[in-house]
């Protein structure tokens, strides 16, 4: 079934992103296989009427664009971002302790630490090297296989680890890698994987850029396979639909898919969404297509719509109360508009309707998320990108559990619920 495939893509997605910098080489990927040409901020730029390219900045973020046939007048945008909250390395990450070498790390993100005990865990990222002839190379690790583990503590010896106690995670999840090793071995092991993935001999380890990651498979779960349980759901389930949007849509209206690193800690970064990498790449899209200057791109803005693709939380059967009576969306329900008051999400009742609509046209169910009035909300790229650009935004998402455990769920109904509007949105000849 065409569904079938689009799950078995997403699942091979998710296998492939184990950090933001693989995210975004494998939808370079795909875009490249797909004809989009790469382009490189340093360089200077000739664009053409309904060509497909693509940039990336700092290698974990990254703007695709299918420019319009016709003459630039509005541009249909699509939002998520490639990074998971998580546990990274620190620059000094080796240690010891009772025999064992250990790896240092600090918290990503506002992340679940529990769930992390007593998981199969490798370790992913990005190395940079300098060659015997000098020259320096950036590459990336991804060590699939299980090689650490941060063991739980027993239960006879902590007899109120069930009663809420409190994870100090400086002295309690420092993984456990190599029994009997020291310092010298986390690089002896860094450059044998090196040379095993790479094929690099004779190299000096300069910097690294490495986190823990769930060695466990994303797999379909339920008795008819109703749910999708992976690490990364929050946000790389958007990155793919966002994607698959772009793919399927018919060339002849201006689409942009932006994914964005930094946005589980607050997106203020060269490649974050509070940072310049949409702007700049729009400025010169409409220097070289529109009619250039100040006023040409305030029009183009003006006339865009930008939807912020971030996953929301689905009603959790055991924990009901901790959603308002009336908004609490249901996995395989569709795709979730994203309501709050104070801004914390860019949803409003023009962006709404027109997303609504869309829904309708795309024969998709759609659901409300509005966080109960005593619990504080979360956020998305939605808000802090319209504040940047002034692009008319809303915020959507697929419902899941767990959001922020190193293993999430999602329906598996809902990527083709939220594929289908997506790629209506990217067709769509009016932005109303």
């Amino acid at each position: 079934m065409p569904q079938d495939d689009l799950i078995e893509r997403l699942l091979d997605f998710l296998r492939r992103s184990p950090t933001p910098w693989h995210a975004v080489a494998s939808m370079a990927s795909r875009l490249e296989a797909a004809g989009f040409r790469r382009l490189d901020e340093r360089e200077p730029w000739q664009l053409a009427p309904g060509e497909r390219v693509y940039v990336t900045r700092n290698d974990s973020s990254i703007i695709a664009l299918q420019l319009p046939r016709e003459p630039l007048a509005a541009l249909r945008m699509i939002g998520a971002h490639t990074d998971s909250p998580g546990l990274r390395l620190k620059p000094h990450a080796a240690q010891s302790a009772a025999g064992w070498l250990q790896l240092g790390i600090e918290t990503y993100g506002g992340m679940l630490l529990a769930p992390w005990f007593d998981r199969d865990l490798g370790l992913a990222g990005r190395v940079h090297v300098r060659h015997p002839d000098g020259r320096l190379e950036g590459v990336l690790l991804h060590v699939d296989r299980p090689v650490a583990v941060i063991p739980s503590l027993a239960i006879h010896l902590d007899r109120e680890a069930n009663n809420g106690r409190a994870i100090n995670a400086q002295t309690e999840m420092a993984p456990v890698l190599l029994q009997g090793g020291g310092s010298p071995d986390l690089e002896r092991l860094l450059k044998a994987w090196l040379a095993e993935q790479h094929g690099l001999e004779d190299i000096e380890l300069l910097d690294f850029e490495l986190g823990l990651h769930d060695a466990q498979p994303p797999s379909r779960v339920g008795v008819e396979g109703e749910l999708i349980a992976s690490a990364r759901l929050d946000n790389l389930l958007s990155c793919f639909v966002g994607l698959e949007a772009l793919l399927a849509s018919d060339g002849r209206q201006g689409v942009v898919l932006v994914a964005n690193d930094h946005e589980e800690v607050g997106s203020a970064s060269a490649c974050g969404a509070q940072g310049p990498f949409l702007g700049d790449v729009l400025r010169r899209v409409c220097g070289q297509l529109g009619q250039g200057g100040d006023e040409a791109f305030i029009r183009l803005i003006q006339a865009s719509r930008m939807i912020s693709c971030d996953n929301a939380h689905a009603l959790h059967p055991n924990f009901r109360d901790k959603h308002d009576a009336a908004h609490g969306p249901a996995l395989n329900g569709g795709p979730v508009i994203k309501v709050n008051a104070n801004q914390r999400y860019a949803t409003n009742s023009a962006t709404a309707a027109m997303f609504r609509d869309l829904c309708r046209q795309a024969e998709v169910p759609v659901q409300t998320f509005v966080t109960r009035a005593d619990m504080g909300c979360g956020s998305t790229i939605g808000p802090i990108t319209a504040t940047e650009l002034g692009v008319p935004t809303l915020d959507v998402g697929a419902p899941q559990w767990a959001m922020h455990s190193i293993r999430e769920t999602a329906g598996s109904h809902d990527v083709a619920h939220l594929a289908r509007v997506l790629t209506a949105f990217c067709n769509r000849e009016v932005l109303d």
